[in-house]
């Protein structure tokens, strides 16, 4: 097959040149009829064929036991990875050896099998970079990294990789003053996606001995663990660059365009950025709060860089955005101490002795698990009201994040046990009919 010589003319001319496309075409048609469209090779595609086919019910019935230790294995993350990878190579390695064997054979009937060995070459490729990424554990990542090494080896074994980086170096295209290929645009991004997973790494470390510390607050450890991986982030991009040879400086008007961007379209983003930093240096709310923002009543899960996660009693995840927890008025019930007083309203009969409602009142506070001894629950009369005496019963507990209903409901069933123990009588309403004499002379009369 002819291959055009890029020296001698420059790429992009090559391509919108038409005398060029015209001997590629007829370079492709000579090998097709001289290397493909010829009895040993058509016999060799038939063996692929052949091979793939056969080894697709072998490797169906290889897999199912694969599944089954994968399924038995699962708390070991080891071996679980371990089965999933030698259940995903199950097809191509079968695949494989039944065309080692069809190599072997072909050999020794002096078939020429280049195809055959070409395609047994790929698929080893891919059965050793597929294995080899079982030390991966990000599932993205190890197929990322086994695609692009695959691909390499791919083209390295059709030897058409060193023409490959060529046409790639050749694309390029200016910024500023320099000048940008392809090929630096791919190396810049296998560069980065390696500099990214080694600070994932690393950050994944790192958040574990934060995690693990002490004497650090959450809030702090959460601003830490943030800050740490945008700084990793950051330095890994700028390394990337750098190891490819980009010159900063030409993004110097990108910047300044993303900088216009950021002043005009990104102001609530950055807003919610600015305000989460400040949630986690003031340390105002922290997970595991207890807090109530607008119609919002729940317990922070997590503090992000845009929004608070907050769920509520019912299961409901809230996200606030963090403007919103600086702005607005917030009721944190765990900020300083988890002490809460709550307020319960209990009406007796006007006829019942208040002096023991208030007493047995008090002794189902003080027999509800949840309530505090100190400070010791309190009963006070309130109020007249229209059919009852009403008490108001207040009450400490220190566990807001369990819930307020729960203990509410607790204390108010030992208050109706008590009650009705001791004969006093909890009202309801009741309406006094009276009818004039004179309204009933006027009513009108069967005939």
């Amino acid at each position: 097959m002819v291959i055009v010589d890029s020296t001698t003319e420059p790429l992009i001319d090559q391509i919108t040149n038409p005398d060029t496309w015209a001997t590629w075409l007829d370079s492709f048609q000579e090998w097709l009829q001289s290397d493909v469209f010829v009895l040993d090779t058509l016999i060799c595609l038939g063996i692929i064929l052949v091979a793939a086919t056969v080894a697709r019910p072998l490797a169906t019935r290889l897999q199912k036991q694969f599944q089954i230790l994968i399924e038995r294995e699962s708390r070991f993350s080891v071996l679980d990875r371990l089965w999933q990878s030698a259940r995903d190579i199950s097809y191509p390695g079968i695949w494989l050896l039944l065309l080692w064997i069809s190599v072997l054979v072909t050999e020794s009937w002096g078939i020429t099998n280049t195809s055959l060995v070409i395609t047994t070459s790929l698929l080893a490729a891919w059965v050793i970079i597929e294995s080899a990424t079982i030390l991966v554990s990000s599932h993205f990542w190890s197929r990322s990294i086994a695609i692009s090494a695959w691909l390499l080896a791919a083209l390295n074994i059709l030897g058409i990789l060193d023409p490959t980086i060529a046409f790639l170096d050749g694309v390029s295209f200016s910024l500023g003053q320099a000048t940008i290929s392809v090929l630096t645009i791919m190396q810049a991004l296998v560069t980065l996606g390696i500099l990214l997973w080694l600070s994932a790494i690393a950050g994944q470390i790192t958040e574990s001995k934060l995690k693990s510390a002490r004497n650090l607050s959450p809030s702090i450890q959460v601003l830490t663990i943030k800050f740490m991986r945008i700084s990793l982030s950051a330095i890994a991009f700028i390394m990337a660059l750098a190891i490819v040879g980009v010159d900063l400086t030409a993004f110097a008007v990108v910047g300044g365009a993303v900088g216009v961007g950021i002043g005009f379209g990104l102001q609530k983003i950055f807003a919610n950025l600015i305000s989460g930093f400040i949630l986690l240096m003031d340390k105002s709310i922290k997970p595991g709060d207890v807090i109530v923002v607008a119609d919002y009543y729940g317990r922070v899960d997590a503090l992000t860089a845009r929004y608070v996660s907050v769920t509520t009693r019912d299961g409901v995840e809230h996200l606030i955005p963090n403007e919103e927890l600086i702005i607005n008025r917030v009721e944190n019930w765990s900020h300083s101490h988890n002490l809460l007083r709550l307020r319960q309203i209990v009406g007796v009969h006007y006829k019942a002795d208040v002096h023991k409602a208030i007493a047995l009142c008090k002794e189902a506070a003080a027999e509800t698990p949840r309530i505090l001894d100190d400070p010791a629950p309190n009963c006070l009369m309130k109020e007249f009201g229209d059919s009852s005496v009403n008490l108001e019963l207040r009450y400490w507990i220190n566990d807001p994040m369990n819930g307020r209903a729960n203990v509410t409901s607790d204390l108010l069933l030992r208050i109706w046990d008590k009650f009705h123990e001791h004969n006093i009588e909890i009202p309801y309403p009741q309406r006094d009919l009276h009818l004039r004499s004179s309204d009933i002379s006027e009513l009108p009369r069967e005939r």
